[in-house]
């Protein structure tokens, strides 16, 4: 994966940093405190599921002050009468990757990836790296580079003692 994920990265064009990281450490909130990245600049690539058959699946990137709003706009733009965030392992199956580790990089090319507005106005965010073990630095631009599709509110804002991991 690590050399997909570098392999996608410099077809972007973006200038981009790999940033090692213990595996105990990668969920946000240890992360971001042992590492010293900012919540507000910590985005997570969440892998969300429609409730159709067949399941409809898309990849959202929100940052971690946010909370990703699955029961409207997911489930509106999943075209599915529920919605849900898919489970561990269907996560495993669909990415090859753990949570904690997964990101937007070499993901399915039928797997659409949404970001938050929000993600976008930020001047650099952390992104998991495909796996546990690093994250990737770079600026918001980079999603757009592969393709990701930029959706106003797919989260809402958290109060500020909460962040997703």
């Amino acid at each position: 994966m690590a050399d997909e994920l570098i392999e996608q990265l410099n077809a972007t064009g973006v200038d981009y940093e790999i940033v090692p990281c213990d595996p105990a450490l990668a969920d946000t909130a240890q992360f971001c405190e042992a590492y010293g990245y900012s919540p507000g600049q910590s985005a997570n690539t969440i892998v969300v599921v429609g409730k159709s058959d067949p399941p409809t699946f898309a990849a959202c990137v929100v940052l971690a002050t946010t909370r990703l709003d699955v029961n409207k706009v997911v489930r509106k733009r999943l075209g599915a009468k529920k919605a849900s965030f898919a489970s561990g392992e269907d996560t495993v199956a669909l990415t090859g990757m753990q949570i904690g580790g997964v990101t937007p990089f070499g993901l399915p090319a039928d797997l659409p990836i949404w970001v938050d507005a929000r993600v976008m106005e930020c001047d650099q965010i952390i992104l998991g790296g495909g796996s546990r073990d690093r994250k990737v630095l770079a600026v918001p631009d980079v999603l757009v580079a592969i393709g990701a599709v930029v959706v106003a509110d797919l989260a809402r804002e958290m109060p500020s003692t909460e962040v997703s991991t």
